[in-house]
């Protein structure tokens, strides 16, 4: 079944608003359940319309957005690398570093090395 043009962008609208939501909310919990009521979806079409309309689930999508905040806080200066892993939710340095590297390609270690523009483009393409 083929959704008309209308739909796509009422679900268009409603994945904006979780998005916003979640930007909100970064630094909170973020359950599925409360994330499908702002769209006003049941969770399994919630999980469908997101992934459609975004290319990702809302989990990657939600860790994709803490690991760009924890890298912006790395090339801002941030001293402490075991400060800025739990500010993104991890529990340990070690959990942070191997998330960051997945989504970045370096460790966060080696991303703070980095000018401010090689670290501007990694984000931008994360």
């Amino acid at each position: 079944m083929v959704a008309n043009f209308q739909t796509m962008q009422d679900y268009s609208y409603c994945i904006e608003n979780v998005k916003l939501y979640i930007r909100e909310h970064i630094n909170e919990p973020l359950q599925r359940e409360v994330l499908a009521e702002v769209a006003g979806f049941s969770i399994p079409h919630f999980h469908r319309v997101f992934t459609a309309q975004t290319g990702e689930s809302a989990a990657s999508y939600v860790r994709r957005m803490r690991l760009e905040r924890a890298g912006r806080k790395l090339r801002m200066g941030a001293v402490d690398i075991t400060e800025v892993a739990f500010a993104a939710g991890y529990e340990s340095h070690a959990a942070f570093g191997k998330a960051f590297k997945q989504q970045f390609g370096l460790s966060p270690s080696d991303f703070r090395q980095l000018d401010c523009w090689a670290a501007t483009q990694i984000l931008t393409k994360g």
